[in-house]
């Protein structure tokens, strides 16, 4: 039976299940299709806020692509290019360039594509018990480049080569200290904490959080700002929302924020 990919939306939260329950979440191809296409659709969604990617149930985020499909998505070097570009690179490229924060709730196995959809989140939050990696070495093929690209901007070449090379398994104290997590919590405590993470980031006002975003990923490219991009960077002192969070303050009160 095939995966599938889960939404619902509330409050200007999206959430986004990989549900694939007989192969503990693992990633077909019609889900990093459905992935890309809901991610797309968010993406363009000017009320959204937060999106928040999870696994179905408690014992994997996803244990990886759907290796029993492999015979017939990657029976040629075209085949193989089409999959991991047009699908699974496509998708995480999608997460990436979403203009909100997206936060990953982890539990259980977060194994090669899982770890690949984490990585390109902007918060990773897990359980106690969760596990990480990709040890495909052992199945005899490499990571797409155009899939490492969210993991080396993460964790930097070093922690992606100890991770691609030895195929080990990280429990998540490893995985937060090699800088794959945001941050750990007890197992039961998972779900609550990532949702109140969502929660903190829409009572802040929506439009600085598509901005802190927007000048994290400029920055990282390493040029100078231009004189123009340094001017837009004031683009929020044109906002109801700035006069909002100052009226507040000032009257020491909670801001309600519109996003305009």
């Amino acid at each position: 039976m095939p995966g599938e990919i889960l939404f619902c939306q509330d409050a200007g939260i999206a959430t986004l299940t990989l549900s694939n329950p007989d192969k503990l979440n693992a990633v077909d191809a019609g889900m990093w299709r459905g992935l890309q296409r809901r991610m797309s659709e968010l993406n363009a969604d000017p009320d959204l806020r937060c999106v928040v990617l999870r696994g179905a149930g408690d014992k994997a985020f996803a244990a990886g692509g759907d290796i029993e499909e492999f015979l017939v998505v990657r029976a040629t070097v075209d085949d193989a290019l089409h999959y991991h570009e047009e699908l699974v690179a496509a998708a995480l490229d999608a997460i990436r360039a979403c203009p909100v924060p997206t936060v990953a709730m982890i539990q259980g196995a977060c194994i090669g594509g899982g770890v690949e959809i984490a990585g390109c989140c902007d918060i990773r939050i897990a359980g106690e018990s969760s596990r990480f990696g990709a040890p495909i070495n052992k199945l005899g093929f490499s990571m797409y480049p155009g899939e490492m690209a969210g993991l080396l901007e993460l964790v930097g070449p070093a922690v992606l080569l100890e991770i691609l090379l030895e195929g080990r398994i990280l429990n998540a104290r490893e995985a937060l200290a090699k800088g794959l997590l945001t941050r750990v919590v007890d197992d039961e405590e998972v779900e609550k904490e990532a949702l109140a993470t969502a929660g903190r980031i829409v009572k802040g006002a929506p439009l600085v959080a598509r901005w802190h975003k927007q000048w994290v990923h400029r920055l990282m490219k390493g040029t100078p700002l231009t004189a123009e991009e340094k001017r837009a960077a004031f683009d929020f002192l044109a906002t109801d929302d700035y006069k909002e969070g100052l009226d507040a303050f000032l009257g020491k009160r909670s801001p309600v924020f519109k996003g305009r």
